[in-house]
């Protein structure tokens, strides 16, 4: 939503909002479920119990499919072979280990390029991300792919942990469906189509938190999904408060790595088990915890492979997560480097659940420091500030004081005051008042294993000492 946008919706009193977070719903909807919606659900179960040599067929078929489609009809491939052959390399493009590791940059500047010709943008659904590394990353998906998503979604997230589609549920997330400088509740919309409760988690202030869960209670909400900082903290507050338990089905967190001590905190908060899921909305990768507490990938989204540097590495080792994805074949991402480090299961680990689905054995990506505000809320995901319509290559956001933060970024050209401006603003926008020092840079300081830091709190330790006390 662009600003002009927002700035009219934040206008709208709170039904209107939610009735337009309906109407947005319920295009969504449209995109997601279909007529083929239960079959792709009963397929996806089924597989779940595919011996290890049918998964393997399936995987060798879909990703000869996927290689020859993107060297012949995808424009970024297909230069990039034609070039070789030019250069008197003949390798095959059907053997993976031939293709190049793909970097964010390429996709990030020409994102066209990746898109089959034979696909009409118009007719797809569009999205942008940036994930943990600060970069706008546009993106498309045709229907059948978007309907296998969450079908997928529907049995991995829901269905193994007792919810349905039918049930009521709430997510808390970077979207700002309420102005941060709003005070008073509603801090959320409710989205009939989708049945959800879109919950900020900009607003997350001790002093604000019961209403939040007063929310939970009121709409009947039978399980919670959102960023583990924000579910940490609605969690802590519910304990402090003596708030009665709300005894949610299930607990999903997203986008972060879930302690034990959060788990601990979130469970006894909600009364129910807390199960984490990994992902990204390229859709290259996806992994959803068992009951038993094992992280199982889903194959049919994409074939992971494992690099340090640029060497490959055995199962068990960590190293940097290199995905081809297999679902969206209109835009493949080939041997593409997700910015995270993991490490995959042994080949025959197996799982006391009973699926046959490849286990992850860890991820150690997504772990961007919190941000604090001096009213005491934490501040998770900051990715939407980097979003499209800025010319920067990447960005940094470091806080150095309560009333403070420090954004390092490589312009590229086009960059002019305006889109500073636009960074000013839209960090307000979530934390509220704070000065905004810009500070353009060649590249963003990686840390000593090469791994990019989005969001880094540097905050003096009399000043994180007084937010935690304002906190507790």
């Amino acid at each position: 939503m662009n600003s002009l946008l927002l700035k009219l919706y934040h206008r709208l009193p709170p039904v209107a909002r939610s009735a337009a977070a309906t109407l947005h719903g319920l295009y969504l909807r449209s995109w997601r479920y279909g007529p083929d919606y239960e079959r792709l659900v009963a397929e996806a179960l089924e597989r779940e119990q595919w011996s290890a040599a049918r998964w393997s067929r399936w995987r060798e078929e879909r990703l000869a499919y996927v290689l020859h489609r993107a060297a012949t009809r995808v424009p970024f491939y297909r230069e990039q072979w034609n070039a070789r052959r030019r250069a008197g390399d003949h390798s095959s493009w059907e053997v993976l280990e031939n293709w190049p590791i793909l970097h964010k940059e390429p996709l990030r500047f020409e994102p066209r390029a990746f898109l089959a010709d034979d696909c009409h943008p118009r007719r797809m659904l569009h999205e942008f991300t940036s994930g943990t590394t600060g970069k706008a990353i546009e993106l498309w998906k045709g229907r059948a792919a978007v309907q296998m998503l969450y079908a997928l979604a529907a049995v991995r997230i829901r269905r193994w942990h007792g919810v349905t589609r039918g049930d009521r549920y709430a997510i808390i997330g970077g979207q700002l469906v309420a102005p941060v400088a709003q005070r008073r509740p509603p801090f959320w919309v409710w989205n009939a189509a989708l049945k959800q409760l879109y919950m900020s988690s900009y607003h997350l202030a001790p002093d604000l938190i019961p209403h939040y869960l007063d929310a939970l209670a009121r709409y009947h909400v039978r399980f919670v999904f959102g960023y583990t900082s924000s579910l940490y903290a609605l969690a802590l507050e519910a304990l402090r408060g003596g708030w009665p338990r709300l005894r949610m089905a299930v607990a999903i967190t997203n986008a972060e790595p879930v302690d034990d001590h959060e788990r601990t905190t979130i469970g006894a908060a909600f009364a129910c088990s807390v199960r984490e899921s990994y992902g990204m909305s390229e859709n290259a990768a996806a992994a959803s915890e068992c009951e038993h507490g094992r992280l199982h990938l889903w194959p049919e989204l994409g074939h992971i492979e494992v690099f340090e540097d640029t060497a490959p590495v055995p199962p068990g080792v960590v190293g940097d997560l290199v995905c081809t994805g297999l679902l969206n074949a209109d835009m493949p991402l080939i041997r593409y480097r997700l910015g995270d480090r993991g490490a995959l299961a042994a080949t025959d680990a197996t799982c006391f659940c009973g699926r046959t689905l490849p286990l992850l054995a860890t991820v150690e990506g997504r772990s961007d420091d919190v941000l604090y505000t001096s009213d005491g809320r934490r501040i998770g995901r900051l990715d939407p500030v980097f979003k499209a319509g800025l010319a920067i290559r990447e960005a940094q956001i470091v806080q150095e004081h309560l009333d403070q933060v420090r954004v390092r970024y490589v312009p590229v050209a086009g960059f002019g005051p305006a889109h500073g401006q636009s960074i000013v603003e839209r960090l307000q926008a979530r934390m509220g008042p704070l000065r905004v020092v810009l500070e353009p840079v060649s590249e963003v300081p990686r840390t000593a294993n090469g791994k990019f830091r989005a969001v880094v709190c540097a905050l003096p330790p009399e000043e994180r000492e007084t937010v935690l006390r304002a906190g507790r």
